[in-house]
């Protein structure tokens, strides 16, 4: 990690939710070209999926994750015959985009249910922090 400070639990919270974002940034990219064809295999959309990477502060003794990289990731393209298709290829057949519309539905749901248990934890941690302030007064 380079970082010049400790990790506090503000960072932790706030670069969990950068990798949720990144999560339902990958799950929209998914549904919005899920039935969509193509005339090659090639060149049919295939679902993208996040590489999380935990990532821990040893002067803080916190972990918090990062998004490695995104990456392609599930079933291959399906291939099915429509030669009246525009862009069907020389023997009549186009590829369905391979994304899970359900798959994708339930992970938006999950990116977003852990996106929501983060911001709670910063509201949690502001409240704290104003607590102890007032109670110093």
């Amino acid at each position: 990690m380079t970082m010049t400070q400790p990790m506090n639990i503000f960072g932790v919270a706030g670069r969990a939710m950068s990798a949720q974002l990144v999560r339902l940034n990958a799950t929209a990219s998914n549904l919005a070209n899920a039935g969509g064809v193509s005339g090659t295999a090639e060149g049919a959309y295939r679902s993208m999926r996040p590489v999380f990477k935990t990532s821990y502060d040893q002067a803080s003794g916190l972990s918090t994750v990062d998004v490695q990289r995104v990456m392609t990731a599930g079933a291959e393209p399906t291939r099915r015959h429509d030669p009246s298709h525009p862009l069907a290829d020389a023997e009549g057949f186009v590829y369905e985009n391979a994304v899970d519309e359900t798959a994708e539905l339930v992970d938006m749901m999950e990116s977003a249910r852990h996106y929501q248990n983060n911001v709670e934890v910063l509201q949690t941690a502001k409240s704290l922090i104003a607590e102890t302030l007032r109670l110093g007064q």
